[in-house]
């Protein structure tokens, strides 16, 4: 490990049926389902770019990397610390040939192209942005977790902003957000963004999405579906067949052939 990485204790995990390995803090935000939906949600294809915005150590950008030979991944994270784990990370799965870690602030589109991500440069886009309301809900006394969780006001048209900013004309912007602000995830992709496509993520049968995945294409116009949504866990509390397909088998997603 780096001296960055040092400074936290840390444990390694298996995700995606042990295809994939992380090294991440013990103590504040930890890689989960998020994570592991965005990337098979993002439709990537070996040859082109993406770019994982707010990285952390690199949980989705990774599993996209190990889903899609061929293809390069840029990590972009504003915490050092979690920076270099990320870039550790890469090492740690053998894929530091196609994939970067970049210490940066996903809203300083200034600095991003210091780091040399090009504006237009990019094919593919993912991110999941910290999307809670502090006006709302409590934050986290750990400052790493509530950088990861806390939503400050605007947070995610600054994102997007930043998406469109990296993205070549007709390329795609992944994303995951809180389900109940839909019409706020539709209102951010307005005007850069268009032919959206939303997948709603059930925590059970008959019950309330918790997420939702959208997919939009920069440059175009108008345009919105909806696909048939993923449900996580059967009516007995166990993880549906199609959600250890995505979780643990490293299926992709509707969404990644669109």
């Amino acid at each position: 490990m780096t001296p960055e990485t040092t400074a936290f204790e840390t444990s390694e995990d298996a995700v995606l049926g042990g295809r994939l390995r992380l090294r991440q803090p013990l103590r504040g935000h930890r890689v989960g389902h998020d994570a592991m939906l965005l990337a098979a949600a993002t439709a990537a294809q070996s040859g082109e770019q993406a770019i994982d915005l707010g990285a952390g150590v690199g949980g989705a950008g990774l599993a996209l990397a190990v889903r899609v030979l061929g293809l390069k991944v840029g990590l972009v994270e504003i915490d050092p610390a979690l920076a270099a784990l990320a870039a550790d990370n890469a090492r740690l799965n053998g894929l530091d040939d196609r994939v970067r870690a970049v210490d940066c602030d996903v809203e300083d589109t200034e600095a991003l192209a210091r780091a040399g991500l090009v504006q237009g440069s990019i094919d593919r886009v993912l991110m999941n942005p910290p999307f809670h309301d502090t006006r709302r809900q409590n934050a986290s006394p750990d400052p790493r977790r509530r950088r990861a969780h806390a939503a400050a006001p605007g947070l995610l048209k600054r994102w997007v902003a930043s998406a469109a900013f990296l993205l070549k004309a007709g390329g795609v912007l992944t994303l995951i957000w809180r389900a109940d602000e839909l019409d706020n995830v539709l209102a951010a992709l307005s005007g850069a963004f268009g032919a959206i496509t939303v997948l709603p993520v059930l925590p059970g049968p008959d019950r309330p999405a918790i997420r939702v995945l959208a997919c939009a294409v920069k440059g175009e116009q108008g345009g919105f579906s909806q696909l048939p949504p993923l449900v996580l866990n059967d009516a007995a509390g166990r993880p549906s067949a199609e959600a250890e397909a995505v979780l643990r088998h490293a299926s992709a997603l509707p969404l990644a052939g669109l």
